[in-house]
């Protein structure tokens, strides 16, 4: 598993697999449903964008995020917003 702590370390980590699995750019983000600018500043680190769309990366490279050290009991209800102000 790769600890991710920033943006930059994302990016990288994303363009590896990206080659790793030997595709362009332009492969990616046909199989992921999104433009290649938004790849290109994927994996250049840049800050502003988009969780979906960085899931859907993340999914069409075959991976899955998961989010280490917080607390387990997190329910569907409450990471979906529905938590009435707890």
């Amino acid at each position: 598993m790769t600890s991710i702590r920033s943006a930059l370390q994302l990016g990288a980590a994303l363009r590896g697999a990206r080659k790793q699995l030997g595709l362009t750019q332009p492969q990616l983000a046909l199989a992921a449903g999104v433009g290649v600018r938004f790849i290109v500043d994927l994996e250049a680190g840049k800050a502003t964008v988009q969780l979906q769309q960085v899931l859907r990366v993340i999914d069409a490279l075959g991976g899955e995020l998961a989010i280490d050290g917080l607390p387990a009991a997190i329910t569907v209800s409450t990471a979906q917003g529905n938590d009435h102000g707890q």
